[in-house]
Formats: C-alpha cells, sequence, structure tokens
C-alpha cells in the first residue's frame, strides 16, 4: 500500500509535469508565430505616428525656406517661426517693353517678368489654422517615450558641371531603438537591419538628408497614403 501511494504521486507529478511542459512549449510555438504578427501591428502603428509628425516638421522646413531662405537648425526657432513668419502673397505676371539698341539703333521688344506683391498672411494660418500640434513637433509621439528628434540643417556646396552653387539641406531622425523602445530585442535587431523595398530601411526613421537636396523621408509610400 506505501509503495501504492508512492507510485500514485509520482505518477501525479509527472502528469503536472508533462502539462506544463506542453503548456510551455505551446506557449513558445504561440510566441514565434504570433510574436513577429503583433510586433509588426505595433511597428506600424508607432511608424505612421512618427511619420505624421515628420510629415509636419517637413511642412513647417519648406516654409521656413520660402521665407528666409534657408532651413531652421533648430526647433525653437522653427516653432518661433510659425508663430511669427508671414508668408508675401504675390502674382507674378509677363509684361514686355520697347527699349532703344544702340548696336541695331532700333527700338527691340524686351519681356520681362513682373512681380506684384498682393498681401501678406501668418505662417501659422496659412498652414495649421486652430492646429496647435506643431508647438509639440521637436516630441517623438509614442506613449512612455521622452525623446525628441535630432535635427539638422546647412548650406552645402554642389555642382552642376563646372558650375559651384550652395544649397540649404535638412535632415530630421529618430533611432528605431527609441520609437520599438519595449519590443523584442530579437525582432528589433532584425527590424535595424532592413533592406527592403517596402519597409524604413537602417536603424532610424529619417526626413531630408545632409548630403542631398531632398524634403523625403526613407519610408514607403504606404505611409504616405495613410490617413492621420
Amino acid at each position: 500500500l506505501f509503495f501504492s501511494q508512492i507510485l500514485n504521486k509520482m505518477k501525479i507529478a509527472l502528469q503536472v509535469f508533462l502539462w506544463a511542459l506542453s503548456l510551455f512549449f505551446s506557449a513558445q510555438i504561440y510566441n514565434s508565430v504570433m510574436g513577429p504578427i503583433e510586433f509588426n501591428k505595433t511597428r506600424d502603428i508607432r511608424y505612421s505616428k512618427v511619420i505624421n509628425r515628420l510629415k509636419l516638421i517637413r511642412k513647417a522646413q519648406i516654409a521656413h525656406k520660402d521665407v528666409k531662405g534657408i532651413y531652421s537648425n533648430n526647433f525653437d526657432s522653427l516653432i518661433k517661426f510659425i508663430d511669427e513668419g508671414i508668408f508675401t502673397l504675390v502674382e507674378k505676371r509677363d509684361s514686355s517693353y520697347l527699349e532703344y539698341d544702340r548696336t541695331y539703333r532700333i527700338d527691340m521688344l524686351k519681356e520681362v517678368i513682373v512681380i506684384d506683391t498682393l498681401g501678406f498672411v501668418s505662417v501659422k494660418d496659412s498652414l495649421f489654422k486652430e492646429d496647435k500640434e506643431y508647438v509639440n513637433m521637436f516630441k517623438v509621439p509614442i506613449n512612455g517615450v521622452d525623446a525628441e528628434f535630432v535635427i539638422n540643417a546647412d548650406v552645402i556646396i554642389k555642382n552642376s558641371g563646372t558650375v559651384n552653387y550652395n544649397v540649404p539641406v535638412f535632415e530630421v531622425k529618430v533611432s528605431k531603438d527609441i520609437v520599438l523602445f519595449d519590443q523584442n530585442k530579437d525582432l528589433l535587431k532584425q527590424e535595424n537591419e532592413t533592406i527592403s523595398v517596402d519597409g524604413v530601411n537602417g536603424p532610424e526613421i529619417i526626413l531630408g538628408s545632409m548630403s542631398n537636396v531632398s524634403v523625403n523621408g526613407n519610408w514607403p509610400t504606404i505611409f504616405d497614403t495613410q490617413v492621420k
């Protein structure tokens, strides 16, 4: 009887162990299948938020260049520009007049473009109206993240044939490690090494470039067609 009780207890213990082992392997299989799916879902949601914020920054930077001729290299000045900046509304029209030509000794027709100033409008009213989101444009818009985008701007020299000319450039970026800070580290490592036509390539989400004239981002067009 004593040995029978021992055997029963061992049998129960073995059953419990096998059940626990079965649950463990089931969880591992589930995580191996569902883990990447959940990761990709979270990734796409967060990337959309970040990219929408970068599009807002791009809008502000283009306006800054239109008015001041260069891009802003810090968010304080960019936000101040939105608050205080003014667009000049102009109209361009073709015109012509007669001018005496000393070489040919006759009046010759000269064609010119006349620029008329029509008025002025604030940058804030023109671009953002009642939307105050721009005041937080420097923040990475992910819950649980206290981080800011890295912003740079400069004027670089580009070459066109034999002519060198100065062009303004800017870049705004954030590390994927920040955006996906709480996700599976192995999947995040794979994401940082992404090279794909339909993915955000590299370890960062980037708008613009410090070496090329560009206001585009390194994200696929699917993020540009999504509704904010």
